[in-house]
């Protein structure tokens, strides 16, 4: 009989809810998921790019992928979302709370106090709200796990999307604090992602000359992230490969800016 390597990274017989999914990093997880064996629902506030990017993937994979509209700050809209994967599915396995969205601040010192709160309900509150709905299906499956997609933003300065990175910053701090809650029961886990050039950022505000200036990063790898960097990880957190590793911030950024004591 030949060793599998791979066979812990297999998620064959997960049940996979993942918000934000429709497009950019969110498609390409749920795309890397799917191929990996798992049933997978794509939560999104686009519902027909959502069902679309689905069958787009169940073509590929030939893994049930299917996809709905949720507007992530309704707990209408989540309690929907759920109740319909384990109608679907039969339970869910595995969350991955990856919907997060800021845009850029025309005067960082001239914030409104809406803009933080708005910012506060779409990528934090709603991490929590879809982690708690799903909780009592996680604790009946095989490898619990919730799995967050955060941002550099949240660990550096960050002014021109200050309301963005501040919330950030809460999910990380909330997130560690649900794995120790969740200690023994279900592993949580955050990503933080660094520059993955996708067309969210012409959405975010970023203009065409700073996109360039981003797409050619002075990291340790020298260039930015593709989807699929951050797909990879996921895989690892969301599977039984990572069956040991529970509570950590993970940095998928390419490795950060290259230091030189003596300059270039």
């Amino acid at each position: 009989m030949t060793f599998d390597a791979f066979a812990a990274f297999r998620m064959t017989g997960h049940n996979v809810i993942i918000t934000g999914g429709a497009q950019n990093i969110g498609a390409g997880i749920a795309k890397t998921l799917s191929g990996a064996g798992a049933k997978v629902m794509i939560a999104d506030l686009n519902g027909d790019m959502a069902a679309k990017t689905a069958a787009e993937i169940q073509k590929v994979t030939g893994n049930d992928c299917r996809g709905m509209k949720c507007d992530v700050t309704s707990l209408d809209d989540i309690n929907a979302v759920v109740d319909a994967t384990v109608k679907a599915f039969g339970g869910i396995s595995t969350l991955v709370n990856n919907v997060g969205w800021g845009g850029r601040h025309e005067n960082p010192a001239a914030i409104a106090e809406e803009a933080f709160v708005a910012s506060y309900k779409l990528n934090t509150i709603s991490a929590y709200r879809m982690s708690m709905a799903c909780l009592p299906h996680l604790l009946k499956s095989r490898n619990p796990t919730i799995t967050n997609s955060g941002s550099m933003s949240s660990a550096a300065p960050a002014y021109d999307i200050l309301a963005y990175g501040t919330a950030k910053a809460a999910l990380n701090q909330m997130m560690v604090s649900v794995a120790h809650m969740l200690a023994k029961k279900v592993r949580v886990n955050n990503v933080l992602i660094g520059t993955v050039m996708t067309a969210g950022y012409g959405d975010a505000g970023i203009d065409p000359e700073m996109q360039e200036r981003l797409s050619h990063p002075d990291n340790l790898t020298g260039r930015p992230g593709k989807p699929e960097d951050v797909a990879n990880a996921m895989l690892w957190l969301c599977s039984p490969a990572s069956g040991w590793v529970s509570g950590q911030t993970i940095n998928v950024h390419g490795g950060g800016n290259v230091v030189r004591l003596f300059g270039k």
